[in-house]
């Protein structure tokens, strides 16, 4: 495992990091067994292979993940050596909100100190100084350490910041090579200042593992939006086949070298979800992996050659595809 260097933070951060939304989540069909036993199984060999984040939101599962993602933690050596990241949902996100919704999501944890506590969305109505507010106030009295921010526009990260008074260490957002704007101007900026992006679907909701084409599609809600729709999948042939040939010559697969491509750029820390023990070690495997400049170059190039239907466009598919037997 890689981690991220010269953050001055009293954890290390893991470049490939583990996201926990799956936990808890029944409509995904993660049920009670799920989480008693795989969810465990899943956070033990993770800790087992270096990785040190672990991120959840009191959104997932309706605080169902906090609950499982603590216990799991606390039963596979407790939470002195990782990073335990979580989100308010910002539903009136004003100071006394964010002060008693924090101490609610360091219960259900089971922790003391909160080590990253994120905004997960910027409120149109609120402003960031209340929240902020509360942020700092929980910081004082030691129950956060960092404070982040999530789907946050570079401008708005550094007005956070600015109202906060002090670093405000990361940005959660999305971030993989079907959505690279955040190489433009968050990720530049992070590095120079000793900021971390942190990457959510760095896999694309697992377009970017490969698997699938146009006769082989995932089904129930994973299937859901226009890059599943057969033409589109037909469309990222030329992109799947340059993750292909990329894999081979690192004797890896082409979700690993999609993960790769994400944290080949600094300050970056990808959390994908996992659904199985063996899908973590696949993850975490990523880590290891060290695109040359060229490789990088040419996975750059075969997504922006990929022009998937969206929008209008896409809504006859969309359409079509939501009748019986398709």
């Amino acid at each position: 495992m890689r981690y991220l260097d010269g953050l001055g933070t009293t954890r290390r951060y893991s470049v490939i990091g583990l996201g926990t939304w799956q936990f808890g989540s029944v409509e995904w069909g993660y049920g009670a067994d799920y989480a008693a036993g795989e969810a465990a199984a899943i956070v033990r060999r993770a800790r087992e292979l270096g990785i040190t984040v672990f991120d959840t939101a009191e959104a997932y599962g309706f605080g169902r993940s906090e609950r499982i993602l603590g216990d799991a933690l606390a039963s596979s050596g407790g939470t002195g050596d990782v990073v335990v990241a979580t989100k308010i949902f910002p539903m009136l996100p004003v100071a006394p909100v964010v002060a008693q919704r924090g101490v609610a999501s360091a219960h259900r944890l089971g922790v003391r100190t909160i080590d990253l506590y994120q905004v997960h969305q910027p409120n149109p109505l609120v402003r960031d100084p209340t929240t902020m507010r509360g942020m700092r106030s929980l910081h004082d009295v030691g129950l956060v350490d960092q404070v982040g921010v999530s789907n946050y526009s570079l401008r708005r990260w550094q007005a956070a910041e600015r109202t906060y008074g002090s670093r405000v260490l990361s940005n959660q957002v999305q971030f993989s090579l079907l959505h690279r704007d955040p190489a433009c101007d968050l990720v530049p900026w992070a590095r120079r200042t000793g900021h971390v992006v942190m990457a959510w679907s760095p896999l694309a909701q697992g377009l970017l593992t490969a698997r699938y084409d146009a006769t082989h599609r995932p089904s129930g809600l994973l299937r859901q939006g226009p890059a599943w729709l057969p033409g589109n999948l037909d469309a990222a042939r030329p992109l799947f086949d340059v993750l292909r040939d990329v894999a081979t010559g690192h004797d890896a697969t082409p979700a690993q070298v999609a993960l790769a491509w994400v944290v080949h750029h600094p300050g970056v820390v990808a959390i994908p979800g996992a659904s199985s023990v063996a899908q973590v070690e696949s993850n975490a495997a990523a880590a290891d992996i060290r695109l040359t400049d060229d490789e990088q170059v040419a996975l750059t190039e075969a997504a922006r050659a990929y022009r998937p239907r969206t929008g209008v466009s896409a809504l006859p598919g969309l359409v079509r595809d939501k009748l019986p037997g398709a």
